[in-house]
């Protein structure tokens, strides 16, 4: 199972440097997971970026993976994490999200780095 991160949709949109990184779990519908925060930030991003109808298309496809909502469990699971290690909200929501799910995250976060069941991509420097 895959769970893909807000950084690795929009690099995986924008055909950014790394994009070929998440082609790969994304093209896999059939094990991603995608966390409904992970909607919420990719639209919004889109919507500024390419505008609403861009928008739109970007977040139709990622709705092709399996969307997990969230419920109380997935959100003490996040609360806890959040704290334990220090993470802003929607990170530790989609982490939360692939450890119950027993899936490897995807992401360009550095805020991951390091973190097990993790695959980090740093974002190329430049």
């Amino acid at each position: 199972m895959n769970v893909v991160d807000s950084s690795g949709w929009l690099e995986y949109f924008a055909d950014g440097p790394n994009a070929d990184d998440f082609a790969g779990p994304i093209a896999d519908r059939a094990n991603l997971i995608v966390p409904v925060i992970t909607l919420y930030e990719v639209f919004k991003r889109s919507i500024q970026q390419q505008g609403e109808e861009a928008a739109r298309v970007c977040v139709a496809a990622m709705q092709e993976g399996r969307v997990v909502e969230v419920n109380a469990d997935l959100a003490l699971s996040a609360a806890k994490l959040s704290f334990d290690l220090k993470l802003p909200m929607a990170d530790s929501l989609i982490l939360a999200t692939a450890r119950v799910h027993g899936a490897t995250l995807w992401t360009q976060d550095d805020d991951f780095a390091d973190m097990p069941g993790v695959r980090y991509i740093p974002k190329p420097k430049g």
